[in-house]
């Protein structure tokens, strides 16, 4: 399989992030980071060249985490977006594509990551 270079997906890490934190204000859920990239956090003086320091961000309900994403740093070689759920064994592994993230050859929307939310806040209710 055929990978886009590592900028598209962290360009797509970003889309994924704003979806994520309007989906979660939409259904009154909190939206909190988890960590950001280890060579953010030990970079010293030197400049930081991806577009965002966040690496893993929560989607919690009553400030228990519902859904974790998490993107891989940049000494990964194969690198992807996992999306866990809590407490579950459901977990999802997007790549980056030509036009955005890909669930194995279908594009990850977000449409789709609201039908995931919503099952998720099924099973919790």
């Amino acid at each position: 399989m055929a990978h886009a270079p590592d900028s598209a997906l962290y360009t797509q890490w970003i889309e994924l992030l704003g979806w994520l934190e309007a989906e979660a204000a939409s259904r009154g859920l909190t939206f909190e980071k988890v960590a950001d990239f280890p060579d953010y956090i030990y970079r010293m003086e030197r400049p930081y060249d991806l577009p965002t320091t966040v690496m893993s961000v929560a989607v919690g309900v009553a400030g228990q985490p519902l859904l974790v994403a998490a993107v891989s740093p940049r000494h990964v070689d194969l690198k992807n977006v996992s999306m866990r759920l809590m407490g579950g064994s459901k977990h999802w592994h997007l790549h980056a594509g030509t036009a955005g993230l890909l669930e194995g050859k279908r594009p990850f929307t977000r449409d789709r990551l609201s039908v995931l939310l919503d099952g998720a806040l099924r099973g919790v209710a």
